[in-house]
């Protein structure tokens, strides 16, 4: 088995010190053009391959920005990720995708992996079951990354406090729900049934307290039997729209936690013989391509998925003063589209 090669080699090969041949990898000091030109081809010839470790030891950063989220199919977490990606490659940085499907033990060991090997930033997406034992833990990681001259950053989802040693990048999540359902509420709407996310997820819950501090401020009572909670896909939606249903719940409007669930509402709805909007109106949340092509097209909390991104590393990788808890929240707005109707 061939020994891989090391950095003595490169050296040796090139004719020049470790030294020499570590300043050139790092781009952080300058060398004469020769020299480097050397030791770029017997990185080369050697196939050489920095050691992440040694690199860490050493005090500088392996230019990746690490991105962790729950997949990279749901549209909310692709098209954050694809803002993420845009200004990483701007900012000569490569974007490490990592998926977590929900699991906040997996979250955190891909940070922990993330400060072991120097990136960057690690921007983390979308809401979390919160916990005492998570944020403890991700307390330490964040202390550990912002020691080691690298950025956690907390993007779509809330932040952990004033104390708390990351860099906050949201969108104003419970506004956008708050809007929603006042807009259904002045169309006159009394019976909003609102399809919640899994319980206890940042994201969600902050949905649904939105909704209910609108019916609030409408002088609404809250009716629990219109609160039904479910996972973000269509088959949740559907499902949820049925038990109201069934159990003789009456509702003229819905509001969706998100426009897969709002989706599968609608097909519940038209598979019971109701129309949209005729007979319940329905409002989603994120604005995904495909709320539009809907039928009827649907109303959507507009989200600013790119910016959320591009802001998450812009903020990221500035160095300044205080630059570590820095917090920004984003605007949302409600797409209008066919799928509401005033009862007024």
């Amino acid at each position: 088995m061939n020994k891989r090669p090391t950095i003595r080699d490169v050296a040796a090969m090139a004719g020049v010190s470790v030294a020499t041949v570590s300043r050139v990898l790092s781009g952080d000091y300058p060398v004469a053009n020769a020299t480097r030109t050397k030791v770029q081809r017997a990185v080369r010839e050697l196939d050489y391959v920095v050691n992440a470790h040694a690199r860490a030891l050493s005090g500088s950063t392996s230019n990746v920005v690490a991105l962790v989220m729950y997949d990279v199919v749901t549209p909310f977490f692709a098209f954050i990720a694809s803002g993420v990606e845009y200004q990483a490659t701007e900012s000569d940085r490569l974007c490490l995708v990592c998926t977590t499907h929900g699991d906040p033990d997996r979250e955190l060991e891909i940070v922990k992996l993330m400060r072991e090997q120097h990136a960057d930033a690690v921007i983390l997406v979308g809401g979390v079951n919160m916990t005492d034992d998570y944020r403890e833990r991700m307390y330490r990681y964040a202390k550990g990354l912002e020691d080691a001259g690298s950025r956690l950053v907390l993007c779509g989802r809330p932040s952990l406090g004033p104390d708390f040693p990351a860099i906050t990048v949201e969108y104003d999540n419970a506004g956008g729900a708050y809007s929603a359902t006042s807009h259904l509420l002045s169309s006159g709407h009394r019976r909003i049934a609102m399809l919640g996310g899994p319980i206890g997820n940042t994201t969600f819950d902050a949905r649904l307290d939105g909704y209910r501090r609108a019916l609030e401020a409408f002088r609404v009572p809250v009716d629990p039997a219109l609160i039904v909670h479910g996972d973000m896909s269509q088959e949740s939606g559907f499902r949820q729209v049925q038990r109201l249903l069934s159990g003789g719940v009456a509702f003229t409007a819905i509001f969706a936690a998100n426009d897969f669930v709002a989706a599968g509402a609608m097909r519940a709805l038209r598979a019971a013989g109701k129309s949209v909007p005729g007979d319940v109106s329905v409002i989603g949340y994120d604005d995904t391509p495909f709320a539009p092509e809907l039928t009827p097209a649907l109303t959507s909390v507009h989200l600013p998925h790119e910016e959320l991104g591009r802001t998450a590393v812009k903020l990221a990788l500035h160095r300044g003063e205080g630059s570590a808890r820095q917090h920004v929240m984003l605007g949302t707005h409600i797409a209008m589209r066919d799928s509401v109707r005033p009862l007024i």
